[in-house]
């Protein structure tokens, strides 16, 4: 058990779990959304549902780990083979290798964090934090959301963000996959595959909400 968590390997092996578990958390996550082009009162029905339910309640520590472990290990890894090759998950084909989303995935997963703090401060820690402490959340989710999103400036960094999540899962979910032993020869390139198509759908589920807020508030309004 020892080695799991001092060899490179094992680094690799836990990097690529808790990487996996935020790629099926995503999906959870852009569903809420999504509530939104709906309406306010499926997105404010939704928020209340992740405030209240207790699944959701015991699975926020355990994401919460899940993150701050994924970025632990990354940020070792890195700081460890940097002085003897790049770091990356494992990988052996030479083609995707030398993609721009393998030469860079720490500093893609860098900006991913500071993208990561500044949503927990403009949306998290108004909404369920404040559940958390007071036992309520932000009265009105959906116009807190909107009128983030709705604004030109953030609505871009958002887009650009969203960019960069789509080049980090693009390599991350495959090579994650290969490290945990879906490495078959046969299905690496269907994984390539199902990575990008996973990543395509994620990324324009979230880049779809400020897109529909900012047409709707300057062009339909």
């Amino acid at each position: 058990m020892a080695n799991i968590f001092s060899s490179s390997i094992g680094k690799k092996l836990i990097m690529s779990i808790t990487g996996l578990f935020l790629v099926v958390f995503m999906l959870l996550h852009v569903s809420i959304n999504l509530a939104i082009l709906i309406s306010e009162d499926a997105y404010n029905a939704a928020c209340e549902f992740m405030d209240t339910n207790i699944f959701i309640q015991i699975m926020v520590p355990i994401l919460a780990a899940g993150f701050f472990v994924h970025i632990l290990y990354a940020l070792i890894l890195t700081l460890k083979n940097r002085k003897a090759r790049p770091v990356k998950y494992a990988v052996n084909n030479k083609g995707e290798a030398s993609s721009f989303a393998s030469r860079n995935m720490f500093v893609l997963g860098l900006i991913i964090v500071g993208f990561l703090v500044l949503h927990l401060v403009q949306f998290w820690a108004k909404m369920q934090l404040a559940h958390y402490v007071t036992g309520h959340g932000h009265e009105n989710p959906y116009l807190l959301v909107t009128t983030v999103l709705s604004n030109p400036l953030w609505a871009a960094i958002y887009l650009v963000c969203f960019g960069v999540l789509w080049f980090h899962l693009t390599h991350g979910f495959w090579s994650a996959l290969q490290t945990v032993g879906f490495n078959n020869t046969k299905w690496l390139k269907r994984w390539q595959c199902i990575a990008k198509i996973y990543a395509t759908v994620v990324c324009l589920g979230f880049a779809v909400v400020p897109v529909y807020l900012l047409v709707q508030r300057y062009i339909l309004a």
